[in-house]
């Protein structure tokens, strides 16, 4: 074979990536999203990371009520060749409870990911990602350092609005003004 002939990576999009859920191809046990037409493997999910999504989720539903739907895992579609799976997502009430189809960027208020080892990654590569899509706000939960980094305001693919905000700091999302979380708690 000739050593000059390019390769190219062959992109999937997210009708193919289904089928392959659909068919078996992939199941859970998989630990993979689709980012940019890459599946991508998700870092392990050690006790600290369990232990702090399962508080911020409780927190979440009792602080949003009905207001909003906060999904613990489920995947956004963002275009033809990404379906990210953040650890929550706080998403626009829905009759189906998006039974009948994907989330997608206008149906999203708020992505949280939760960082105990993927600080870089989910700073570096997700939050670019969320940006471009317009994914009007987007928190990591910075575990190890204690604090949240919030980027608001997308525009020409990055947020144009950043802070880190630490226990004491009041934290709400600029769609739901009325429901704020207790950062002194959640990292207690």
């Amino acid at each position: 074979m000739n050593a000059s002939i390019a390769r190219k990576k062959m992109r999937i999009d997210v009708n193919r990536y289904e089928k392959m859920i659909a068919a078996g191809v992939l199941t859970k046990d998989d630990r993979v999203e689709l980012i940019d037409g890459e599946m991508l493997e998700i870092a392990p999910i050690g006790t600290k990371h369990v232990a702090f999504t399962t508080r911020l989720l409780r927190t979440l539903i009792r602080v949003l009520g009905e207001e909003a739907i906060v999904c613990a895992g489920g995947p956004v579609r963002l275009g033809d060749f990404s379906l990210p799976e953040p650890d929550m997502t706080i998403l626009r009430p829905r009759i189906d409870d998006y039974a009948g189809k994907r989330a997608e960027p206008a149906d999203v208020l708020l992505v949280i990911e939760v960082s105990d080892s993927s600080l870089s990654y989910d700073r570096e590569v997700k939050r670019l990602l969320y940006a471009r899509y317009g994914i009007v706000e987007y928190w990591i939960i910075d575990v190890q350092d204690q604090c949240v980094h919030v980027y608001r305001q997308p525009r020409n693919g990055d947020y144009a609005e950043v802070e880190c905000l630490r226990a004491g700091d009041a934290l709400r999302a600029k769609a739901l003004p009325r429901a704020e979380v207790n950062l002194q708690a959640l990292f207690a």
